[in-house]
């Protein structure tokens, strides 16, 4: 199935909330429910994963259209991010990662 019709499936067929994941490790797709002013709705989640195969973060950056994933590769970019990180790296202590790696569906991209 082409990557369009199964993501218009996912809309149309899957619950509110629903994960899917896909090739791109850290990538999936969550179908967002209807509110009163919208129908239900997908959006892009970006958790990169960690050395121990879980997301690094409780949760991940939401990218609903193409202006807001440009927004976010020009902030990442930004060479004074680099700059904030080492310092804060310096300022803060080193924390500990932990836990068990899942195996979840994955929708092929």
């Amino acid at each position: 199935m082409e990557l369009a019709a199964t993501l218009k499936t996912f809309i149309e067929e899957g619950q509110d909330w629903e994960r899917k994941h896909t090739s791109v490790k850290g990538v999936s797709i969550i179908r967002l429910p209807a509110t009163k002013n919208r129908a239900p709705s997908l959006a892009i989640d970006i958790n990169p994963i960690g050395d121990n195969g879980l997301p690094m973060k409780k949760k991940g950056i939401m990218i609903m259209n193409s202006a807001e994933i440009a927004a976010f590769r020009a902030a990442f970019n930004n060479e004074k991010l680099d700059g904030l990180i080492a310092a804060l790296e310096d300022v803060l202590p080193d924390r500990k990662v932990s836990g068990k790696p899942a195996k979840p569906e994955v929708l092929q991209l």
